[in-house]
C-alpha cells in the first residue's frame, strides 16, 4: 500500500487531475471543465488507461448537459475496461482496478436515466451491483452503495435521478486519497 501511495504521488498527471478536482469541488466548475479538458487533449488517446479513466470521470461530473456527461461516462468505462494488471504506464492491482466499476455503472445509470432510457439505466444499475464486492467498506464505499440502492427505488417508482444525482458518487479517487473508485 505505501508503495502504491508513492507511486501515486510520483504520478505527475494523477497529481493535476487531483489538483483540477479540488478547484471543481470549489465550485469552480467552469474553470476545472476547461482544465480538464486541456489535460485531455494533452495526454492523447493512447495515454495510460488510469489517467484517462480517471479523467474522463472526473470530466463527466463539470457536464451541463446529460448526453455530454454520459459520453464521458462511457469514455471512463471504456479506459477502465483496458486497465489490467500491466496494461497501464503504472502497475495497478485487480482490486482497485475492479472498485472503479460499480461508480462508473452507476453513474451511467444515471446518465441513462435522465436521458429518458430507463431499461438501459437497470442495466447498469445490474452491473454496477455486480462489482459491489470490490467497493471498500468506507464512507466512498457506502456512498456508491446508498447511490445505486437510491437509483434502484427511483426507476422502481418509475421516478428518473433527482437532478444531479449522483452528483460525484464514486469518482475514482484522486492522489492522496486513499481506496478506488
Amino acid at each position: 500500500m505505501a508503495e502504491q501511495q508513492g507511486q501515486a504521488a510520483d504520478d505527475a498527471v494523477m497529481t493535476r487531475i487531483g489538483q483540477i478536482a479540488m478547484l471543481q469541488h470549489a465550485g469552480d466548475q467552469e474553470e476545472a471543465q476547461q482544465r480538464f479538458a486541456a489535460l485531455w487533449e494533452e495526454i492523447g488517446p493512447d495515454a495510460d488507461p488510469l489517467h484517462r479513466c480517471t479523467l474522463a470521470h472526473y470530466m463527466a461530473d463539470t457536464q451541463q448537459d446529460p448526453a455530454e456527461e454520459l459520453r464521458w461516462d462511457l469514455l471512463a468505462l471504456e479506459a477502465a475496461d483496458g486497465l489490467t494488471d500491466g496494461s497501464a504506464a503504472t502497475p495497478h492491482p485487480s482490486p482497485a482496478v475492479r472498485g472503479f466499476y460499480p461508480s462508473l455503472h452507476l453513474n451511467l445509470a444515471a446518465d441513462y436515466a435522465r436521458l429518458g432510457r430507463p431499461d438501459t439505466a437497470r442495466d447498469h444499475l445490474r452491473e454496477a451491483r455486480a462489482h459491489v464486492d470490490a467497493l471498500a467498506d468506507d464512507g466512498h464505499g457506502h456512498q456508491v452503495l446508498g447511490g445505486i440502492e437510491r437509483l434502484e427505488r427511483e426507476l422502481a417508482a418509475g421516478e428518473g435521478p433527482a437532478d444531479g444525482a449522483p452528483e460525484s458518487v464514486g469518482r475514482p479517487r484522486a492522489e492522496g486519497e486513499a481506496g478506488g473508485g
